[in-house]
């Protein structure tokens, strides 16, 4: 509860959820005495696989023993979610321990939300010789993780439209969201996961061309392809790896696995085949194509199998559908996404789905009311509004070997594993 009250009170610093500037977090910062000047990080910026990136790395240092801190956002069901140290989520009392020094440093100056959460974990973070995982949020420019002045390397994850409507009507461009993506990268080293096409990776490549960083880019300098017999194949300037399949589904991800892979062995960590191999069976990954098991939802499926995918763009239903597309079997789509979101585009890519079955999100304001969301993908034939995430799912006509996919937010992914 105490910690809960410090979230409060911490959200109603400034007017907007939201509000690009790095001045506020800068001025913080150097009354906590510029932490972010003290640690080794890796930033992650992209449209699409940041997390997932982040948590194959992990996997992979975990099993090397290497302790690491990870900062994300946003969490899924809990914030403790974003302050990881040591390969830990922090507490609830040390959480809201460390969030109300940093509360009473800042002395009721406005600040967003993100920013003050941002402040408190380089705060805390200096206490640790580890090296950070930082995931960049909106775009990268004037993100609140972009006051570091070194890092060990910058990594590109896909880059897609999304949060177009930060951008001014005539600039929400694919252009536009690179430039902001990765205009204002450190010089180090540059790892580019695989893009959608080669006119992203080149638009890429021109933002990047003045930075005299070394680059590593998927299909150049590094290369992962799927075995027909399951394993997958790695292979770089220091030689090939045949692996284990990791435990995570889609191509997709294992573009990601490989990006990871490809950004531990341009790092003088000591990391030994073996470590890779075991750790990318072990990656930890809520709400990315997860297979509820059990739980309450799960119960009402019976011995049907229920997903939960947290994407919410374009991009990211591209590669969710190429996914399903693999499965030869019958799909039911539950569908919540927040009001700001390309709703029709993002449902465009669903090509073979038996049922579409609209909902409120649970808790979020924000969010287009199901019933309106119907209206607007009236072009699917068997779509349906259903007010609950419950309703939704007993009211699925399911055969033997049918699916359910809950998608279309990481908002609403949160809501159904809370409730699961």
């Amino acid at each position: 509860m105490k910690l809960q009250t410090i979230l409060s009170r911490l959200q109603k610093l400034h007017p907007k959820e939201i509000d690009l500037s790095l001045h506020r977090v800068r001025n913080l910062c150097k009354k906590l005495g510029n932490p972010q000047e003290k640690l080794k990080c890796i930033s992650i910026i992209g449209t699409n696989g940041k997390y997932s990136t982040i948590q194959a790395i992990r996997a992979i240092l975990n099993e090397a023993d290497i302790k690491i801190n990870i900062y994300t956002s946003p969490h899924i069901q809990k914030i403790n979610e974003r302050f990881v140290f040591n390969n830990k989520e922090m507490e609830d009392d040390n959480l809201a321990k460390l969030l109300a020094e940093v509360e009473d440093i800042n002395s009721g100056e406005p600040i967003t939300f993100f920013e003050i959460l941002t402040a408190a974990y380089f705060y805390y973070a200096k206490n640790f010789d580890n090296i950070n995982l930082l995931e960049s949020g909106l775009f990268h420019r004037f993100d609140a993780t972009n006051i570091i002045n070194k890092n060990l390397v910058s990594i590109i994850t896909a880059i897609g439209l999304d949060h177009l409507d930060w951008l001014p009507k005539n600039e929400q461009t694919i252009e536009r969201i690179i430039f902001e993506k990765t205009s204002s990268l450190l010089t180090s080293k540059i790892v580019i996961s695989k893009q959608t096409d080669n006119e992203t990776l080149e638009i890429i490549k021109r933002n990047i061309s003045s930075n005299n960083s070394k680059k590593i880019i998927f299909n150049e300098q590094f290369v992962c392809s799927e075995n027909e017999n399951g394993f997958i194949y790695y292979e770089d300037k220091d030689g090939g790896l045949k692996l284990p399949r990791p435990n995570v589904l889609g191509e997709f991800q294992i573009q990601n696995v490989a990006t990871a892979i490809a950004t531990i062995r341009n790092l003088d960590l000591q990391i030994k085949d073996k470590h890779i191999k075991n750790g990318i069976t072990k990656i930890k990954s809520i709400a990315r194509l997860q297979e509820l098991k059990n739980g309450k939802l799960k119960n009402l499926c019976k011995n049907n199998k229920i997903f939960v995918d947290g994407s919410h763009n374009p991009l990211g239903s591209k590669v969710l559908n190429e996914y399903l597309e693999t499965l030869n079997c019958n799909k039911h789509i539950i569908l919540g996404m927040m009001s700001n979101k390309d709703h029709k585009e993002y449902m465009n890519y669903f090509k073979n789905i038996s049922t579409l079955t609209t909902i409120d999100i649970p808790n979020q304001p924000n969010a287009i009311n199901g019933k309106e969301l119907k209206k607007k993908l009236s072009r699917f034939t068997n779509v349906n509004y259903k007010k609950s995430i419950e309703d939704a799912i007993n009211s699925l006509k399911l055969s033997n070997n049918d699916i359910i996919l809950i998608t279309g937010s990481l908002y609403l992914a949160g809501e159904v594993l809370n409730l699961n």
